[in-house]
């Protein structure tokens, strides 16, 4: 059997290395001229920034993917874990830090929201609940159709995840401090959406970085990208990069192969597209070859948010920033709506990333500061420049006693629009479909075609969602799929 994968970010990579590690043969084409997706490392001016994940979790999924490829991960790849990850501060100067040492967090707790110390470890174990039945029930299944939704184990698991509560209004059955809700409830942007009307499954989040724990790689992040190009490579998959596939080839209900830009015609018995499907779909074929997904379809869909970032190397290390570190808005509901209605915050939350506090020889001349703020999918009512957010991100930061702006030696500007041109992301969107509206959070694009029999897909805008460690699961289900290890449909 012959796959050719379409896209080579770390869906894409994980079906490469499983599909080959079980014989089959496989062709990957990449548009861009590196392999990783949005895992992309920028190096300028002895600064090395990680475009993304920053956040990394779960890095049991990153190293089954090596084992597959044949590699000893610990040879690869340093998994450094941080305790007290995040620091999150507010306007008044107060700060919080997220911390996977429970007794660090129950301390805190205690002097500013007394009555979540009580219940924290109650906390604890519900959101590990909603992890486990997520990752028994939902994270290694692959759907096809509608009717793979009526298993009644996954209906039953289902009910059980908290699907129509607010995952805001979850977190305020534990805590009343409007500081901690808020830091909490950021974790809907780790799936691009809206925190007052994301469904709480999603604070199974929670359970992954306060439980179990928040890493890093030494090097960079994106040296999982690059050990995952190894184990591809070590187990022979042909990969092919600066070759974009312009046009998939189709007879009746099949694909038979793909076209490039130099013209050339790749036949294949299997097609895997790990890519934004709202935007490649459309792309790669005619509308009458995809009727399950229509533009009029397409044009429906709520985008999840996207990302202003700046890669700013500053001349300096700044002992009070730390790795990560959150500066929120004053108000975090209105931050929200703005972002809905297509419109840029008056007053972001911004996350600074920098690596170079756990690795201090990635930056050896001064901070890496990984710049993000929550920006709205690409609309006609958009109202600032990137000119004007820029300014506005460092003036905002320097209000938070943070005043980097004179200390950047290198910055590089990276809007919404440049997300959407160089990755290929639906109007610049992050993650795909939002989970903003309940049956898109659950009931993402499919991981088979409906239309075509061959065809499949992986990545952030299927299933299971967002984030590095969903991505490597939606490839590794597809590759399982197609060598008939699962089924997609589950009694």
């Amino acid at each position: 059997m012959k796959v050719v994968i379409i896209g080579g970010g770390l869906g894409g990579l994980s079906a490469a290395v499983s599909l080959a590690s079980q014989g089959v043969e496989v062709d990957l084409f990449e548009k861009n001229d590196h392999l990783g997706g949005k895992m992309m490392p920028v190096d300028e001016e002895g600064y090395h920034f990680d475009f993304g994940p920053n956040t990394i979790t779960m890095p049991e999924v990153f190293k089954d993917v090596l084992r597959q490829g044949g590699l000893v991960p610990e040879e690869e790849l340093e998994f450094i874990q941080i305790p007290n990850h995040t620091r999150n501060q507010f306007s008044d100067g107060t700060t919080f830090d997220l911390s996977s040492d429970r007794e660090a967090m129950y301390n805190q707790l205690l002097r500013i929201d007394p009555s979540g110390a009580r219940v924290y470890y109650s906390f604890l174990k519900e959101v590990e609940r909603l992890y486990v039945l997520s990752k028994k029930h939902f994270l290694h299944r692959t759907f096809s159709s509608w009717k793979d939704y009526l298993s009644p184990s996954l209906g039953k698991a289902f009910a059980q995840v908290r699907p129509l509560e607010s995952m805001d209004h979850f977190f305020k059955q534990y805590f009343s401090n409007p500081k901690i809700l808020q830091s909490l409830n950021r974790y809907s942007t780790y799936v691009g959406s809206n925190p007052y009307v994301t469904p709480a499954t999603f604070a199974m989040i929670a359970h992954l970085e306060l439980n179990e724990g928040v890493y890093y790689v030494r090097g960079g992040n994106t040296k999982i990208a690059q050990s995952f190009v190894k184990a591809a490579r070590n187990q022979g998959v042909r990969l092919h990069m600066n070759q974009e596939v312009k046009r998939m080839v189709t007879n009746g209900s099949n694909v038979t192969g793909v076209l490039l830009e130099n013209g050339e015609i790749v036949e294949a018995d299997r097609i895997i597209v790990n890519g934004d499907l709202l935007e490649a779909v459309p792309k790669l074929l005619s509308e009458k070859d995809r009727p399950s997904l229509s533009q009029k379809r397409i044009d429906r869909m709520d985008p999840s948010i996207s990302a202003f970032v700046l890669l700013a190397g500053l001349d300096k290390k700044i002992d009070s920033l730390h790795h990560h570190h959150v500066f929120f808005s004053n108000d975090y509901k209105k931050e929200f709506q703005q972002l809905q209605m297509g419109q840029y915050a008056d007053d972001p939350t911004i996350y600074i990333g920098t690596s170079s506090k756990t690795d201090p020889d990635i930056s050896p001349k001064g901070d890496n500061c990984f710049i993000l703020v929550n920006a709205p999918a690409l609309s006609t009512n958009q109202n600032r420049t990137p000119e004007e957010y820029r300014q506005l991100i460092y003036d905002r930061l320097k209000e938070h006693g943070m005043d980097l702006e004179p200390h950047v030696a290198f910055e590089q500007v990276i809007p919404p629009t440049e997300i959407q041109q160089k990755f290929g992301a639906f109007r610049g969107a992050l993650y795909g479909p939002s989970a903003n509206r309940k049956l898109q959070a659950f009931m993402r694009p499919f991981n088979k075609s409906r239309d075509l029999e061959n065809l499949y897909f992986c990545g952030g805008s299927t299933h299971p969602g967002g984030g590095s460690p969903m991505v490597v699961l939606s490839g590794q289900n597809v590759a399982n799929q197609i060598v008939g290890k699962i089924s997609h449909i589950e009694a």
